[in-house]
């Protein structure tokens, strides 16, 4: 059993193709989207206003920058808007990556893309199996010298689902700004996290700095309305901003649509109660099985290295054979060794998955 070719947690489409599989059959379980779906007050209120896509939205997005301000308790002015959290990834790093970048290894791979795309070197900071995969704060600031113009941060991080705590970050942030270097703060799956000292959006009325970006992508279920957003102190990226990003970069609907998803507390609570739940309980069965470690997880996903048994692209072939799309991180630079990744979705899909993990390492107590 080996996998011929690597997919990425969203290639549904291409997966079913290649295993000849209906996509409908499919479980994804590697694309770490909020199993609820989108909200459906949402979903109900954009169904029945459809005719904002007559207008052309309002070119600074006031109601929802208010909307954003108000979920993250900062000043409106202070938000930036994107076509995904991706075009505000790489404006960034157009107008901040003068030298060379350091990133978190493993991480997210768009990063290092628009770094070449804007000829921006990088250097790659390894975190550790050893430390559960958990930053050596000292060790990592005497990789921050002075050819470093920008560091890029996932908080929490794909795919360790390890975290930086609010006190750690404040003192890189503080670091960095002693040395000219900009601080870009991803925080994607934050919304997640069992704790509240995670987010560094409180930082940006303190730092000018750091930015802070995120998106609904994930936490809102909402890949498609491509609303990313950013919070920063930094009037000189907002300025810039403004001259570099084309108009009406993001369309109506999901301007609209924006503005609801944020005050929809409901939605909130009940997203983050259920993968309370499912991370405690996919973490207690699963540490009964002496085939695998369990790293912490401060995101919606869980990381599990194999310490004996079937390969990772083994497990991933055996899982998607009986409908489980889960993600072999073979090809994450900097996890040396066997690892595969799940997202936490409803209870009774988890309890599927976690049985197939346990009927496929019975044999290897």
């Amino acid at each position: 059993m080996t996998k011929t070719t690597t997919f990425h947690g969203s290639d549904l489409e291409e997966i079913s193709a290649f295993y000849r599989i209906p996509p409908e059959s499919i479980l994804p379980f590697a694309d770490n989207v909020n199993p609820l779906g989108f909200s459906p007050a949402v979903r109900q209120e954009l169904a029945a206003h459809l005719d904002v896509v007559t207008r052309y939205p309002d070119r600074n997005y006031t109601a929802l920058k208010e909307a954003i301000g108000q979920y993250l308790d900062v000043s409106p002015s202070s938000v930036a808007i994107g076509n995904g959290s991706t075009e505000l990834i790489s404006l960034f790093i157009r107008l901040y990556a003068r030298k060379r970048a350091l990133l978190l290894s493993p991480s997210y791979s768009e990063y290092e893309r628009e770094l070449s795309l804007n000829g921006c070197g990088k250097v790659s900071y390894f975190l550790r199996r050893e430390d559960d995969f958990r930053l050596n704060l000292p060790h990592f600031l005497q990789a921050l010298d002075e050819t470093i113009s920008l560091l890029i941060l996932c908080n929490p991080n794909n795919p360790t689902s390890s975290a930086i705590c609010l006190d750690e970050m404040e003192e890189i942030i503080r670091f960095c700004k002693a040395r000219n270097i900009y601080v870009m703060i991803d925080e994607t799956y934050v919304e997640f996290a069992p704790a509240d000292n995670i987010s560094s959006v409180s930082l940006t009325t303190r730092y000018d700095n750091l930015m802070v970006i995120r998106g609904v992508s994930k936490f809102f279920a909402a890949p498609g309305l491509r609303l990313g957003y950013g919070v920063t102190g930094s009037r000189h990226f907002l300025a810039h901003l403004q001259k570099l990003q084309n108009p009406w970069s993001l369309n109506s609907i999901a301007a609209f649509a924006g503005e609801r998803l944020f005050q929809d507390t409901d939605y909130i609570q009940q997203t983050k109660e259920l993968i309370r739940q499912e991370r405690l309980r996919c973490q207690k069965a699963l540490s009964t099985i002496p085939a695998l470690k369990l790293y912490p997880s401060f995101a919606n996903f869980q990381l599990v290295q194999i310490l004996r048994g079937p390969t990772s692209p083994q497990v991933f072939e055996a899982a998607i054979r009986e409908g489980f799309l889960i993600r072999d991180c073979s090809s994450f630079a900097g996890l040396k060794g066997e690892y595969v990744r799940f997202c936490y979705r409803l209870p009774q899909e988890d309890q599927r998955l976690l049985e197939f993990f346990q009927r496929l390492f019975a044999q290897y107590a």
